[in-house]
Parts: structure tokens; C-alpha cells; sequence
């Protein structure tokens, strides 16, 4: 069985908007290592053409947004050739190595698990809400960056039930970040 890996940059104050991060070498580098060792990707529309537009072009022509900087192409390179499952009821078709999942998400998820390999990750905002409601998420990782930012997304809102989680690992970087991983010990309805 494969475990389903979250993971997901938030400031101090509980921001999850990926315009208020502070991208380093270091904590890419830590990206890396997480996609690289998924067998599976399994995103939202939002967060899979968030991704596809950023890192795609980077990864087949070399081609670098202004805000890129040369220690990025790892990452671009590693989630370019990842195999990608994308849960959206209004995208047509996918490609960038992509398949779209459509019907009962949860069925859905569970097959993917019971498959053998390394895992599957997952990241975004509204999918691991669902995800975490079904209690289909193995472990948790919350990348906390050292900021406060006073708006924007939180994490799990609406959440309809607890979930009690148990201190797995944590891991400092040099920037003052400090990822937190988690799983989960029990759910209180």
C-alpha cells in the first residue's frame, strides 16, 4: 500500500498563498526530494495549472520566468517527468504527463494507494480538504516559513471534524523555516 503524502508551505500566521512564500535554494532542493520520491502526483486543477504554467516550460526549452533562478531547474526537471493524476470536474482533457480523474474521488484515491511504489504526494489547498475529510492522507507536512503576512488562504478551512495529529519529524533550515511532519493518530468526529 502506498501512503498519501501532504505537504504545503504556510506562514506563521496560517497563510497558505504561494505568493506570500519566501522561496530558497535550500527549501527547493526539499521539494525536490519530496516529488522525486512519489511514484504518483495527485492534484487539483487549480494547483496542476498553477505548476504546469511554472515549471513546464522551464523543463522542455529552458525557458525562465523572470522570478526563476538557476537552482529551480531540479525541481522543474523532477515534477516535469512525474506522473500526474488531475481531479477537476471541469477540465476537458490533460496532458504534461497527466491523467484527469473523474467520479467517486475517494474510490479513486484508495485504488491508487493500494497500488505497490513509493507513495503518492499531493499539495494545494481544496483537494487535500477533501482528501483530509475521507481521512485518506498518511502524513501530513506543514513547511512553517517565519512570516506574517495578515491575509489570504488558510489550511483546512471548514474542516468538519478534528484531526489529532502525531509529530513525526521536523527539519530547520537555514532560512529560519522549519518543516513539521505529521500523521495522523486519531479522528474526533
Amino acid at each position: 500500500m502506498q501512503p498519501l503524502r501532504y505537504s504545503i508551505n504556510v506562514t506563521l500566521d496560517g497563510c497558505c498563498d504561494h505568493q506570500a512564500m519566501s522561496p530558497t535554494k535550500e527549501m527547493h532542493r526539499h521539494a525536490e526530494e519530496i516529488i522525486a520520491g512519489a511514484d504518483i502526483l495527485l492534484f487539483g486543477r487549480v494547483t496542476y495549472q498553477m505548476m504546469e504554467e511554472a515549471w513546464r516550460p522551464l523543463a522542455e526549452t529552458g525557458e525562465r520566468a523572470e522570478w526563476m533562478e538557476d537552482w529551480m531547474e531540479p525541481f522543474a526537471r523532477t515534477i516535469h517527468k512525474a506522473k500526474k493524476y488531475v481531479v477537476s470536474s471541469t477540465l476537458d482533457s490533460v496532458d504534461w504527463n497527466s491523467e484527469l480523474v473523474r467520479g467517486d474521488l475517494g474510490e479513486t484515491v484508495k485504488e491508487l494507494k493500494s497500488g505497490s511504489g513509493k507513495g503518492i504526494f499531493t499539495g494545494g489547498v481544496t483537494l487535500p480538504l477533501a482528501l483530509a475529510e475521507m481521512g485518506l492522507i498518511d502524513e501530513y507536512e506543514f513547511i512553517v516559513q517565519p512570516r506574517l503576512v495578515g491575509h489570504g488562504p488558510k489550511l483546512f478551512e471548514g474542516l468538519s471534524k478534528y484531526v489529532d495529529l502525531e509529530l513525526m519529524d521536523s527539519r530547520e533550515f537555514g532560512s529560519g523555516s522549519v518543516a513539521l511532519r505529521y500523521r495522523p493518530r486519531n479522528r474526533i468526529s
